[in-house]
């Protein structure tokens, strides 16, 4: 085989190559937005029941032991926003958000004292994780002026959400879900060729704090 030929058979074989990944980029993008108006639909509709039903919220607690009063979800919002993609307009993300309220009365006071550094990691990550107002204090030796625990007082009042995100080209959405289960972060990747009603019904009883098998 001449040089030439050799490359012209390198060249087909690279345009067919090409040719399929651009194939599977279009079927997983097509995949991926059927599954994200799926969840668009799903969770539009959720909120607005939500909001009439106002379920109960999870336990909480920021250092584990000062615990908050029993709590309720409201104000559920859904939202999507969309970007360019290839000259095409798709999904970019979707996301609900709600409010946690105690169930009887206004946000109350509250404070926690810690003194460790892990102590300290782990209230700070849950006072981000709920979006919560509070103030940081130092607490001093009153002769010494030696720092002896830092005081966190907040309101108990909080937020959770779970956000879908579409990645195209991998035919898949990223789902992370903040706070349905207490103070934290639970995030899972599924094909968007598995996303239905049945596994968004999951997802429903995670935020509503009902057994799930969605992760």
């Amino acid at each position: 085989m001449s040089f030439l030929n050799q490359l012209k058979s390198q060249a087909s074989a690279l345009q067919s190559q090409q040719s399929a990944q651009t194939q599977s980029v279009e079927e997983n993008t097509a995949h991926t937005e059927l599954a994200s108006k799926t969840v668009w639909l799903y969770v539009s509709e959720l909120a607005k029941q939500l909001n009439v039903i106002a379920p109960d919220g999870p336990k909480l607690s920021l250092d584990g032991k000062t615990q908050w009063p029993a709590m309720r979800l409201t104000d559920f919002r859904a939202d999507a926003r969309k970007k360019q993609l290839r000259s095409k307009d798709v999904y970019d993300y979707i996301a609900m958000g709600w409010q946690m309220l105690p169930k009887d009365g206004p946000p109350v006071p509250g404070a926690v004292s810690v003194n460790f550094p892990p102590d300290l990691e782990r209230v700070e990550k849950r006072l981000s994780f709920g979006s919560i107002k509070h103030e940081r204090k130092d607490v001093r030796h009153p002769e010494k002026n030696t720092l002896q625990a830092i005081r966190f007082e907040y309101l108990t009042q909080a937020r959770g959400n779970v956000t879908i995100t579409a990645d195209h080209d991998k035919g898949q959405l990223l789902f992370r879900l903040a706070n349905t289960g207490g103070f934290e972060i639970l995030q899972t990747t599924v094909a968007a060729q598995r996303v239905n009603t049945e596994l968004l019904d999951e997802m429903a009883k995670m935020i509503v704090g009902q057994p799930s098998r969605f992760l």
